[in-house]
């Protein structure tokens, strides 16, 4: 995988594009730095490939003045042999570079993918839930793809096209000094017209990576959210959004794409000429003798060769300003901060009893946005079930999240056995907590793998174990393949009861010693509830269990309740002392039951 340091060379887009540039392919060659032994096989098979393709036209050039022009028969064939030598070698050493390079470039492609996604998976939720998880996949995908070709083949390529252009530029001041100058005499031509499109090029690449992020983002929220669409039949409008975002990328596209089909015939046009400025004045230089026919065709055949890699540079210009704007993306994505960091002493979280306290917590998910909790005290005894009711929007969820460390305290601390959850390692704190959404998710593959999702190493019996405690077994042996059922992407082929007993099951295989149940039961019917609720009860005995329900009926046995509003915790006790007060609890009871 990359070096971490790739990512500590970036920083924020500055005034100079320049020093960016310098930063961004600084940074992202770090990630070819461990493949340097092939790419120096590569490079040395580079010059291999330089050498032959200045080689040819000059044996070309030799066997026309020498041996054809004095009809020296032995001597044709020697160069004849020469020639087909030099054109194996070219072969040889093209393909081989060509294999090194492919080999390089789709490790090179898989390093960053799995070096982005380590640092995605880093991230606290707050990230995740800030960034739209379209523009994310076209970051790991459509811009890394895009760097791609740059790092490996473009590098290269890039050296190889500069070492023909001095080679043949020496080689033909030499044969002919003045038709050299001559030829050259297009190159200003060839300056402006780089300059001109380098001014324009750099910021229609930066618009089309925001574009295809932007596209691909939209796609993705209209894909997850088709039930909706088509229960709103809101279809037309949905189209008329995508259209408007499409046409955008659309246009972008074409902008950079004019741009380069500008550029790249003005660059054939003005080889052309140099053609034609050989054949006019090495026609007549040929007439009167100043120099050999051998000159003039190898003249032609170093033209021809001199703005191949004018044209390929052109290329690589235009594929170096798409990468760099991919790059900066990736680039400041790898940059981004980790906002939930194990410190360095950081140790292991010993075996959890259970005892969970709250003191003077306060929190708010950006430095300058709303206050979430405030100052919440809460003490939770080892084995107690704890229930947290409220409004919607009043901070029940962020209190669990803050036990499980998903987030960091703004102020105040979170304690865990007596233990700061920020003074251990996130996994090792993770491990031991089980969590239930209230919006069940399961991957794609078979119910026995979701089951042991947490527990890879599981056997098939403790994952039938597992589901027997949850309720799950008998709906799951009723399926056509049994636990060896595929899961369909977005578990379509299973009820959102299905689903949720399932996840219980998941949650059961961990053993947890903390137990988070979110709303488990606000989205299943009665007949699924009541299994949910007898899975429930069996899976909270002899363990700590913070319940968030929406449903008050089903936490009337809990230890402890707590009422929170505007991140404030205004009423704790059980169900009876709670009904007994004039206070929010008792008017959301009555509320939810009738």
């Amino acid at each position: 995988m990359g070096p971490r340091g790739a990512v500590n060379q970036f920083g924020q887009e500055g005034q100079d594009g320049r020093v960016l540039d310098k930063r961004v392919i600084r940074g992202m060659l770090a990630f070819v730095k461990p493949y340097w032994r092939r790419m120096f096989l590569a490079f040395l098979l580079m010059l291999g490939v330089t050498t032959f393709t200045l080689l040819i036209p000059y044996l070309i050039k030799t066997a026309i003045d020498n041996p054809i022009a004095s009809g020296d028969r032995d001597g044709l064939g020697r160069l004849a042999l020469l020639i087909a030598l030099a054109y194996l070698g070219l072969y040889l050493t093209t393909a081989g570079q060509d294999y090194l390079l492919g080999w390089t470039s789709q490790r090179v492609l898989a390093d960053v993918r799995e070096r982005m996604l380590e640092h995605l998976q880093r991230f606290s939720l707050g990230y995740h839930d800030r960034t739209i998880v379209g523009v994310t996949v076209s970051r790991v995908i459509n811009d890394v793809a895009v760097i791609n070709d740059l790092l490996t083949q473009g590098v290269i390529s890039l050296l190889g096209d500069l070492l023909i252009l001095l080679g043949i530029v020496i080689i033909m001041l030499t044969m002919s000094p003045k038709l050299a100058l001559l030829t050259f005499a297009v190159l200003p031509l060839m300056a402006l017209a780089t300059i001109l499109f380098s001014r324009q090029a750099r910021s229609a690449f930066r618009l089309t990576r925001r574009r295809v992020a932007a596209l691909v983002g939209n796609l993705a929220e209209n894909i997850n959210g088709m039930r909706v669409i088509q229960a709103f039949a809101q279809e037309q409008r949905v189209e008329e959004q995508f259209e408007a975002v499409n046409d955008a990328n659309r246009q972008s596209h074409i902008e950079a794409m004019r741009l380069s089909f500008i550029f790249l015939p003005t660059i054939e046009f003005l080889g052309v000429v140099s053609m034609a400025i050989v054949l006019y004045f090495g026609g007549r230089a040929v007439a009167s003798a100043e120099v050999t026919l051998g000159i003039m065709v190898a003249f032609l055949a170093y033209v021809t060769r001199f703005f191949q890699p004018i044209q390929e540079l052109s290329r690589i210009y235009t594929t170096m300003q798409a990468a760099m704007a991919g790059g900066e993306q990736v680039l400041r994505l790898l940059n981004t901060p980790i906002e939930l960091v194990d410190p360095p002493e950081a140790g292991e979280m010993p075996p959890i009893v259970g005892e969970i306290r709250l003191e003077n917590v306060t929190f708010h998910y950006q430095a300058d946005g709303p206050e979430i909790l405030h100052e919440v005290n809460l003490h939770i005894t080892a084995g107690q079930t704890v229930a947290l009711v409220g409004p919607t929007g009043a901070g029940k969820t962020t209190i669990a999240n803050l036990i499980a460390r998903f987030y960091d305290v703004s102020q105040g601390r979170v304690l865990l056995d007596g233990l700061d959850v920020r003074s251990v390692r996130q996994a090792s704190l993770r491990r031991q907590f089980g969590l239930v959404p209230q919006d069940p998710f399961l991957f794609a593959g078979s119910i026995a793998d979701n089951i042991r999702f947490g527990c890879p190493e599981m056997g098939l019996a403790e994952v039938v174990a597992a589901a027997k405690s949850a309720n799950a077994h008998d709906f799951i042996i009723g399926l056509p393949q049994g636990y060896e059922t595929k899961i369909l992407e977005g578990a379509v082929n299973l009820s959102v009861g299905q689903r949720q007993l399932l996840c219980i099951a998941r949650a059961a295989l961990v053993d947890p010693r903390i137990l988070i149940l979110d709303e488990a039961t606000a989205s299943v019917d009665t007949v699924t509830e009541v299994l949910i609720q007898k899975a429930l009860d069996r899976l909270l005995r002899g363990r700590t269990a913070i319940v968030i329900a929406h449903r008050l009926s089903t936490i009337r046995n809990a230890d402890l309740i707590c009422v929170v509003e505007g991140g404030r915790i205004v009423q704790r006790g059980r169900h009876e002392t709670l009904m007994a007060q004039d206070g929010l609890y008792r008017e959301l009871y009555r509320g939810a039951v009738g």
